[in-house]
């Protein structure tokens, strides 16, 4: 997620007294003691989506373990001699494939023709629904069948996020904040967000994007889209334009991912809370302060241009409810409209991993990208059908939602948000398990989960089942906790500080940590499960003992996105703010990581340029090719300051893309190879 759309703001607090992962962290002290079972039957680890049979990307299992690091770490990126470009290891060639308004292939008269960034005038909505959208994020690679039906490493299907956007930088302006905002200059952010389709082909040894492709298309904030599963058609859904409260226009703030095993694509709804504002005065109910959900918003101003986005018009006071859903896409099928799957949830998704039992008995897990949120876990109803692939369309519409409690023993708990159960009645102001899963971060405060330090990313190991995820930061520690544990989001203690203690040594989570689990009898129906902390993470340099981590190998701060290759690699991805994080200089600027599950041993892969994130990974089935995000390179807030930070990616060491070389930085993907044609990470 970005660093910078994501303000640390007071606006979206959780009031409950709910124990911190900080407190059960202390008393646990990181034991391992969660692998004593055998390791369970290996999971399909992606599909592809084509005909009706899904089509197993990665056909043989791996080991359990690292897969083998063998590639030589290369050092951080540091300020003083910042280098603003993509670096690999030695033996490894980065190359830029595609970046923000480069076209992607869109079947129609601009299937070919890129924005031009040279242009004064801004991208608008019409060029951008043809293009390649802002700050892309999650992404994944969906191959095409290849020779005797085993998945292509050649050609194949790129689903890309798009997070956000840059106000002043997206309208060409350095005063984005006293221009005047019309309808125009809103509909070409909102066509700037969501997910771009882009089918790729390997030719003459290298990656390309097919152009025109009847598969490549923009899914936008304006897309229509179905609400489906038990929310579906609530009051609380319901709006003047759609009294149904089934159809939606548009996804937002599209930052990490999953997939499901039965080829689909699923982009997660974050920040979405920020786009929304007010004309006029508002009174903010408890359910909106709970979400953040405020008068003025992140900054946009859409709602001075669209009145979808004001609060205060006429039958659009739940807009925002039709927000912060898991939306699932068929990347194989252009015509299929985008389904919003309220049975997960509406929080602020942070990715959608999944794990499935050989019975076919299927969970995907999702964090709440917030200080002091919760981690939640969706088991589907029915089982995963290997051999029908349209069996599977609705599975994501029936199941149990559960939040996680984690217990200062290294147990674990999981528990169920159901209407009727553990405190979810009318007595404490549920009406329905609608109520509860459009109202998801209140119900999760009363069943009594463990507030997180800003749950990111979840991987799922391809072999063992193991879950990791990401814990990002917190600043929002102290001695002010509420005064009650408030279902409906109000707390007269101005909200939740869990309390830390002298034992605890990093009451300021600046570096975050990685927390991993294993479900009880490696099922992943299961209630309970057993934890332990993979790893603390921090700088050695750092003259504070409570914040050295505990890394074995190279230092990292801030850890974000999370994926596992085929062969059991742990791949992270960092999102600290600009260059470096604090004054120590053993971290550098962002970076992407290889993890050993086995060792615990991280080893530095790539650095990025200047003032960007490294967000969303992924390879080809023979692991052979990488595609890694860049995000926000540049970017540094300041009005018409851009420019003097980077100038990636149509300069510098990793070639431009298909634009006019100009000085303006643009979210981009790289395109990773080894030089001798072998796997990524060895």
């Amino acid at each position: 997620m970005s660093s910078k759309m994501h303000p640390d703001n007071d606006v979206t607090i959780n009031p409950s007294n709910n124990a911190s992962i900080r407190d059960v962290m202390e008393q646990f002290k990181g034991r391992r003691n969660f692998l004593k079972g055998s390791l369970g039957m290996a999971t399909v680890a992606t599909l592809g989506g084509f005909g009706l049979e899904a089509k197993a990307a990665y056909p043989t299992a791996p080991a359990p373990g690292g897969g083998g690091i063998t590639f030589t770490g290369i050092p951080p990126n540091l300020a003083a001699t910042f280098v603003d470009a993509v670096s690999v290891p030695t033996g490894y060639t980065a190359k830029t494939l595609v970046g923000w308004g480069d076209a992607i292939g869109v079947m129609g008269p601009d299937a070919l023709i890129s924005h031009d960034h040279s242009d004064p005038m801004p991208i608008s909505a019409a060029r951008q629904n043809t293009t390649f959208g802002q700050h892309n994020d999650g992404m994944h690679f969906f191959p095409f069948p290849g020779v005797g039906g085993a998945p292509s490493n050649e050609r194949g299907l790129l689903v890309v996020n798009h997070e956000y956007v840059d106000p002043g930088l997206h309208a060409n302006t350095s005063s984005y904040g006293t221009i005047t905002i019309t309808k125009a200059l809103v509909d070409a952010q909102v066509a700037a967000h969501g997910v771009s389709v882009l089918e790729l082909r390997k030719l003459g040894g290298e990656w390309t994007v097919v152009k025109p492709s009847p598969f490549a298309r923009r899914i936008t904030g304006a897309t229509p889209m179905v609400l489906s599963g038990p929310a579906a058609g609530d009051a609380a859904l319901q709006t003047s334009a759609d009294p149904t409260g089934t159809r939606v226009l548009g996804t937002l703030n599209n930052c990490a991912h999953g997939i499901t095993p039965w080829g689909t694509y699923l982009t997660c709804e974050e920040n979405w809370n920020g786009y929304f504002g007010a004309n006029g005065s508002f009174t903010q109910t408890a359910a909106e302060r709970r979400y953040g959900v405020t008068a003025s918003g992140f900054g946009y101003r859409w709602h001075l241009g669209d009145s979808r986005f004001d609060l205060n018009a006429p039958g659009n006071r739940n807009e925002p409810n039709r927000f912060g859903w898991v939306v699932e896409i068929d990347p194989f099928n252009p015509r299929a409209m985008p389904i919003k799957r309220t049975a997960l949830g509406r929080i602020k998704h942070e990715s959608a991993d999944f794990a499935v039992a050989p019975d076919g008995t299927i969970c995907f897990y999702t964090g709440d990208d917030e200080r002091n949120d919760y981690m939640y876990k969706f088991v589907c109803a029915g089982k995963f059908n290997r051999t029908n692939r349209a069996a599977n369309r609705n599975l994501l519409d029936s199941g149990t939602l559960y939040v996680a409690k984690f217990n200062a023993d290294g147990t674990g708990e999981w528990l169920p948000l159901v209407f009727g159960q553990g405190g979810l009645t009318p007595a404490n102001g549920f009406t329905s398990q609608a109520d509860v899963l459009i109202r998801t971060r209140q119900a999760a405060d009363r069943a009594g989960a463990t507030m997180m330090d800003r749950p990111e990313w979840v991987a799922v190991h391809p072999t063992t089942r193991e879950v990791y995820l990401t814990l990002t930061n917190n600043n929002r520690r102290g001695t002010n906790p509420p005064s009650s544990n408030n279902p409906d989001g109000s707390s007269s203690a101005g909200g939740a500080r869990p309390s830390v203690d002298a034992a605890n040594p990093r009451p300021d989570n600046r570096y975050g940590h990685i927390i991993r689990w294993t479900e009880t009898g490696n099922n992943p129906a299961a209630t309970t499960f057993a934890w332990d902390i993979f790893v603390e993470c921090g700088d050695k340099l750092n003259p504070a003992a409570n914040l050295k981590g505990n890394i074995v190998g190279d230092d990292l701060g801030a850890p974000d996105g999370l994926w596992f290759d085929r062969d059991g690699r742990l791949w992270i991805q960092t999102d600290q703010q600009g260059d470096g994080l604090g004054d120590w200089t053993n971290i550098g600027g962002n970076a992407m990581f290889a993890a050993d599950p086995s060792t615990r041993r991280i080893t530095r892969f790539l650095t990025s340029p200047r003032n960007c994130e490294t967000t969303g990974v992924v390879s080809t089935p023979d692991g052979k090719t990488m595609f890694v995000g860049i995000q926000h390179p540049g970017e540094d807030w300041a009005p018409g300051a851009y420019t003097a930070k980077s100038t990636w990616p149509d300069s510098g060491a990793n070639g431009p893309t298909t634009q006019a070389t100009v000085a303006k930085p643009r979210s981009a993907l790289v395109v990773v190879t080894k030089n001798d044609g072998g796997v990524i990470g060895t």
